[in-house]
């Protein structure tokens, strides 16, 4: 073989070397499982108002960021701020609640919130009530909300420690489902 066909043929597996190292390399980098999934959409720093089917408030949003699965359209939230109005006519003030994760449904019927949940309110008295969870279900259409974990509720006077929770959150009716211990303070006069 003269020193043509040599190079030729040397020139040859280089090329298929080289061919395979890239292909090789695609695959390894393709994204697949979980990681494949992207939003289809992704907001910061934004403020959603949502509505019922009636047209009225059902709560306000306000994250820096949300992201929307495509799929089964349940949105993605880091460190939201929910605002959920109270029923008309009512004396006391809107739900603030806030938490490290949170995820909506689809219809946002429900809300789910992990890590260092709190809510904030006022009753139709002005006084403040506060509660404190790692997890809590918010459901804004029906104005209550659940949790199945350990759950603080302080109120002036008064602080509830307890497992589970069952809140009418128009009403500011919350009720401990067990393991409840509850501490009077007494005021300053």
């Amino acid at each position: 073989m003269s020193w043509r066909g040599i190079v030729t043929v040397l020139l040859l597996i280089g090329a298929a070397l080289s061919g395979w190292a890239l292909w090789s390399q695609r695959v390894k980098d393709a994204p697949s499982g979980p990681i494949a999934k992207r939003p289809d959409y992704v907001l910061s720093d934004f403020e959603i108002v949502a509505l019922d089917e009636q047209g009225q408030e059902s709560f306000t949003l306000r994250a820096p960021r949300l992201e929307r699965d495509p799929d089964v359209k349940t949105m993605d939230i880091t460190t939201p701020l929910f605002v959920i109005p109270t029923a008309a006519g009512s004396q006391a003030s809107p739900w603030e609640v806030r938490a490290q994760t949170g995820w909506v449904s689809a219809k946002g019927e429900e809300l789910r919130l992990r890590g260092q949940v709190r809510a904030d309110s006022t009753n139709a008295d002005g006084k403040p009530v506060k509660v404190a969870s790692e997890q809590l279900n918010v459901f804004p259409d029906a104005k209550r909300a659940t949790s199945a974990v350990a759950v603080t509720v302080t109120e002036p006077g008064f602080i509830l420690n307890g497992r589970g929770l069952e809140a009418d959150l128009a009403a500011k009716r919350v009720q401990i489902k067990s393991d409840v211990k509850v501490r009077y303070e007494r005021s300053a006069r």
